[in-house]
């Protein structure tokens, strides 16, 4: 293998599907993956609220990424169980992307390469 195998998901998914998110990684043996909360838009509408008299627009949804570099399991693999456990059928169920990923260090150990991931 080399650096070229490795390849990165990251998934912009609803919150509250995280645990079945995290539940198919597990499945499909890839329990290491980065999670951080974010905020955006794409398909899903916008919603107006009131408060204090005035109206707003919400239109960033808060959502979570998930990221998970893989080189010994299929990234295309990871991807559709990341695409079926997030699965609502409702606007705004995320986007998953596969990126390839040109160089791994590992810091502890210095390993390089898939031998990093």
């Amino acid at each position: 293998m080399t650096d070229s195998d490795i390849e990165m998901v990251v998934a912009i998914v609803r919150p509250d599907k995280l645990s079945d998110v995290k539940q198919g990684l597990a499945e499909v043996g890839a329990p290491s993956l980065t999670v951080t909360d974010v905020s955006g838009r794409g398909s899903q509408p916008s919603k107006k609220g009131q408060w204090r008299g005035e109206e707003y627009v919400v239109d960033l949804h808060q959502k979570v990424k998930v990221e998970c570099v893989v080189a010994d399991i299929p990234a295309e693999d990871v991807a559709e169980a990341i695409a079926d456990a997030a699965h609502t059928g409702e606007p705004g169920d995320g986007k998953v992307f596969i990126l390839p990923v040109s160089k791994a260090y590992q810091v502890r150990t210095g390993k390089t390469g898939v031998d990093a991931v």
